[in-house]
């Protein structure tokens, strides 16, 4: 039987796609998160709940694949999975094998077009693919498959992996999938989808996360997740990280594991401990939120203060401020309230509102901040234009002094392994110096955490688990030490950025 791709993509875009408000953008955006199962009945459901509980990670589009056996099933939607994907939607996606797929755009733009997972049909069966990174020698393969006669249908430099592996002169899907990986560079945890097999790779350094876990009485149903919450959810059991430069190949004879040749030393993103990953996570084998007190206890060692209240910007400053609370034997409180009710467009007056756009989603408590000295704590400064808002916020509530105090080193580069970050001249710390960054966000003092504590407290929590070296980290967006080659289109796009 002809292998065939059904498309159940909508006809109109929601109101979830468009852009968010300036206000969000002052921060840094996670760029993906995936997810596959292999061997359930209810594979597009499980993908679901899956999805959803990686929505932190991408929420512009999300898109699930399955395949019955003999063909792939695919929809894609712009906006929060829960509204991508009606029970209708769902019972249309057929099959025991599915991966997913949220986005938040950083190679590409936000577009239907540049959704995920990717579908298509091939001289050798049907493919789908989904991933979450960067890759940074995208421009280059792209215009040399351009030139050999690929035509691309989105900007997404996804859609690189697609073209490689079809015109792979290989024959098995693993050997077609590593004569693709052999062609770039850069970013990627990844899955690949066949009407009969899912494929799982994460990049020679381990860059972004990938973890893989078996579904509760079956030891041959297994799923495959950017971050392990995904499984509780499920009810799964995590087994694992994938390892760095590690594929893995699940089909009816089960998983094995095939490794690449020459690795390099890994060197995972810290920011995923930092902000990216959800508290409840475990990212090699470290509690994530036993990662954030810590760098909290560290930044309050670093840079004390004297205060009568300590308070969090919700929800990922909290574990640092519970870390600097308890250091500083000073008061914790939830000084600014976060509405979970807020969407991605909202009506503004014509008539302006103070700090509108913040006030969407805080609110300060007057009774904990009048008249006290606060301590609020963040996890990192992009633009400074949030902070500003939010230590004026916190004033006009009665504060009577505000310091502000950041659980990692000042962001002074941009990334170019799947983080969507500003242009160098647009963060402010690789320009002005701590006390002019002060003034503008008008603190009256402001305190980072070193590069060293940072990495200190990442590796030395008192969890004898996982890898604990620090050299096993990347810090490119603190340091402006990239570990990945550039090419010369990124290079450019670093000049650009004033890198």
């Amino acid at each position: 039987m002809r292998r065939h791709l059904t498309v159940l993509d909508p006809a109109s875009l929601p109101a979830g796609a468009k852009r968010p408000i300036d206000d969000e953008d002052d921060r840094f955006h996670d760029q993906c998160g995936v997810f596959a199962v292999y061997g359930h009945s209810e594979a597009a459901n499980i993908a679901y709940l899956g999805l959803h509980a990686l929505q932190h990670r991408g929420q512009e589009s999300a898109g699930i694949v399955t395949s019955d056996g003999e063909g792939l099933f695919a929809h894609r939607a712009m906006g929060l999975v829960q509204d991508a994907f009606s029970a209708e939607q769902l019972q249309k996606l057929p099959g025991r094998i599915a991966i997913g797929h949220v986005r938040y755009s950083t190679a590409g733009g936000s577009h239907i077009r540049n959704a995920q997972p990717f579908a298509v049909d091939y001289a050798h069966g049907s493919l789908a693919v989904c991933h979450n990174g960067n890759l940074t020698n995208a421009d280059e393969v792209r215009s040399e498959l351009e030139l050999q006669g690929s035509i691309f249908s989105s900007t997404s430099d996804t859609e690189v992996f697609v073209h490689l592996v079809a015109r792979s002169k290989e024959v098995s899907i693993e050997d077609r999938v590593l004569d693709a990986l052999s062609k770039v560079q850069g970013a990627y945890s990844l899955l690949f989808l066949t009407t009969d097999t899912v494929i799982a790779v994460r990049d020679p350094r381990g860059i972004r996360p990938l973890c893989v876990g078996i579904l509760p009485g079956r030891k041959d149903a297994h799923v495959i997740a950017s971050e392990p919450t995904s499984f509780d959810l499920i009810g799964a059991e995590y087994v694992r990280d994938v390892e760095p430069g590690e594929m893995l190949v699940i089909d009816a004879s089960g998983m094995r594991s095939l490794k690449l040749r020459d690795l390099p030393t890994p060197q995972m993103c810290i920011f995923e401990y930092v902000y990216f990953a959800r508290p409840d996570s475990r990212l090699n084998g470290r509690s994530v939120y036993e990662v954030r007190k810590e760098l909290g206890r560290r930044l309050a060692r670093e840079a004390p203060i004297g205060a009568d209240v300590v308070i969090p910007v919700p929800d990922s400053g909290v574990p640092a401020a519970i870390g600097y609370a308890g250091e500083r034997q000073i008061p914790f409180e939830m000084g600014l309230i976060r509405s979970h009710y807020v969407g991605r467009t909202f009506i503004e007056p014509q008539q302006s509102i103070r700090h509108f756009g913040v006030r969407l989603k805080l609110n300060p408590v007057e009774q904990i901040l009048r008249g006290k000295r606060v301590v609020v704590i963040d996890d990192s400064i992009v633009r400074g234009t949030t902070s500003r808002k939010i230590i004026k916020m916190v004033r006009d509530a009665g504060a009577r002094e505000v310091h502000l105090r950041i659980s990692s080193p000042p962001t002074q580069w941009p990334c170019y392994y799947g983080i969507d970050t500003p242009t160098r001249r647009e963060l402010i710390a690789s320009s002005h110096s701590v006390e002019e960054i002060a003034r503008y966000v008008t603190a009256d003092t402001l305190g980072y955490l070193t590069l060293e504590g940072m990495l200190a407290a990442v590796t030395e929590t008192g969890e004898k688990v996982g890898d604990c070296d620090p050299t096993h980290f990347c810090h490119a967006c603190f340091s402006g030490q990239y570990s990945v080659q550039f090419t010369p289109s990124t290079k450019r796009q670093m000049r650009l950025s004033g890198v």
